[in-house]
């Protein structure tokens, strides 16, 4: 007792810290207290009680504390990166990559510090600027396998992929039960049957029975190659083992799901009036369902000289949950949809601009990638009259079957569908039936879908078909879309870095009778 009595009479940020570790939360949080009342410009209590506050998960309190923090002590780096992280955490990753800057610009020679400045701007999608941070961290202790395996991830999504597969191999030496580590190794290269790490990924999934997420990343890797190997049914059933713990864990919603889509629809009807706009600056959306194509026309359009890409950008729908301010910590939700049918949008459109000009970098054409956008086509057309919106379609059975096949991040309940097919035939029979609904309300000239399908078949006339309606001038480059050398922070980070290939296509054909539970889900779709 005494030597904690000592540390609360000597509070200092090392002392404050060790006793938030050792789970002192009310000692911490009542000396705090104690601090503010003695000198309400002391940044050190503010800073405390934020960690409290994140520790206890209360998002809403942690930002406002760590803000406080930053601003009155900007020259201390734990502040401006717990002030970062916190901003990252919530989703505000413009704001957090603003903190990351601030904290860059200060002394850093603490690895846990240096690889959360990497994280922050590697969720912001500045992989780039992540990367000297990662290898930072890992200088400073190389024997944690987690910064290893973050300093990977940012080189395979910069093209790096020989630094990329190193780091996820160091990564492994240290922590052989690195399951994310497996999982992203076996992703970044075609298995075969000479070279292929089977006989250690299924001994590594027996290890993780009770470990959800374990056995999801290493069932992936396990379903990842047989597909090589062309075992592609024995591959289907791996997945649906890899997913069997995680979809009892999250569930997907069918009836909040269906309230969702039909709030989204409620967001322009027909007649809805789109407000004046300038011609200044022209953000492209390109929506549709996760590994139907947007990254490839991402990486299209952003070869012409006059555009950039932003990556996938969560900003307009952040700035829709501020605008309607509704409850649930959710940002997209049906309430928030509900909402925003009714709001007056003004200001919004502005707002977005001003929020990405620095990924537009001078460009008047940005592209922005969220493929879940496709909610928002309405809410976007009436605060972006300006705006142009490509909507990427894929045949039915194709796109389902790659939404199933992917590993999405579990950190967000919008994929939740993914765990099983049949839910993921309902997902794709609502947003089928919401891409209708797009089509006969939004004007021509703003929106437009295109196949995937038509750009490997026919990569000239529908190249000119999307830089037509951006009233773009052609340009040849956007034909060589693989040497296009930006950040690709998707699970097609590979695969657009090569020229297009027919492959992918039908690629459901493959399996067999083992998918009858998807055709009979998407009944007269799966033609589509």
């Amino acid at each position: 007792m005494g030597a904690r009595a000592q540390d609360m009479n000597d509070l200092t940020l090392a002392t404050g810290l060790k006793l938030l570790r050792n789970k002192h939360y009310e000692d911490v949080h009542a000396r705090s207290i104690e601090l503010i009342k003695k000198d309400v410009n002391n940044p050190l209590p503010y800073f405390l009680l934020g960690v409290v506050a994140e520790e206890h998960k209360n998002y809403s309190k942690a930002p406002e504390l760590f803000a406080k923090a930053a601003e009155l002590g900007p020259d201390v780096v734990h502040f401006q990166i717990y002030h970062a992280r916190i901003l990252s955490t919530i989703g505000q990753q413009n704001a957090a990559k603003a903190s990351a800057d601030k904290a860059a610009a200060l002394n850093i020679d603490d690895a846990s510090l240096a690889d959360t400045i990497g994280v922050v701007y590697s969720r912001a999608g500045y992989h780039q600027l992540a990367i000297p941070f990662f290898e930072k961290a890992v200088s400073l202790k190389q024997d944690r396998a987690n910064y290893h395996y973050n300093l990977a991830a940012s080189a395979q999504f910069v093209g790096d992929f020989e630094t990329a597969k190193q780091a996820y191999s160091r990564a492994l030496k240290m922590d052989d039960g690195h399951y994310r580590a497996w999982s992203s190794l076996t992703s970044l290269e075609k298995q075969n049957a000479e070279n292929n790490r089977l006989p250690k990924l299924k001994a590594l999934f027996k290890q993780a029975e009770g470990d959800a997420e374990g056995r999801l990343q290493i069932g992936h890797a396990i379903a990842k190659t047989l597909e090589d190997l062309q075992e592609y049914e024995e591959s289907l059933a791996w997945l649906l083992k890899a997913k069997e713990a995680k979809r009892e864990q999250l569930r997907y919603d069918r009836a909040a799901g269906q309230k969702l889509f039909e709030s989204a629809k409620q967001t322009f009807k027909t007649g809805t009036n789109l407000a004046a706009t300038s011609a200044d600056n022209i953000p492209i959306f390109v929506v549709g369902l996760p590994r139907t194509g947007t990254t490839l026309v991402d990486r299209i359009l952003s070869s012409h000289p006059m555009v950039v890409s932003g990556g996938e950008l969560n900003i307009f729908a952040e700035l829709i949950k501020a605008a309607v301010n509704t409850p649930s910590n959710m940002v997209m939700d049906a309430e928030t949809f509900q909402l925003a049918a009714s709001s007056d949008l003004s200001g919004i459109g502005e707002a977005y601009i001003q929020n990405t000009q620095e990924r537009a970098n001078g460009s008047r054409y940005m592209v922005d990638k969220m493929p879940l956008n496709f909610f928002y086509a309405g809410l976007i057309s009436r605060a972006l009259p300006n705006a142009r919106i490509i909507s990427l379609r894929r045949g039915a059975m194709d796109s389902c079957l790659s939404n199933f096949r992917q590993l999405f991040s579990t950190r967000y309940s919008y994929y939740n569908y993914t765990f099983d097919l049949e839910d993921t035939a309902i997902f794709y029979r609502l947003y089928d039936d919401l891409m209708s609904h797009w089509r006969s309300v939004l004007p021509p000239e703003r929106f437009l879908e295109i196949r995937y399908e038509d750009i490997v078949y026919d990569q000239e006339n529908q190249t000119r078909k999307l830089l037509k309606f951006c009233e773009l001038k052609w340009d040849e480059a956007c034909m060589r879309f693989h040497e296009n050398t930006a950040p690709v922070s998707t699970a097609s980070s590979v695969q657009v870095r090569q020229p297009l290939y027919s492959g992918s296509i039908g690629r459901w054909k493959r399996y067999g009778d083992k998918l009858d539970i998807l055709k009979n889900a998407l009944g007269d779709l799966v033609q589509d």
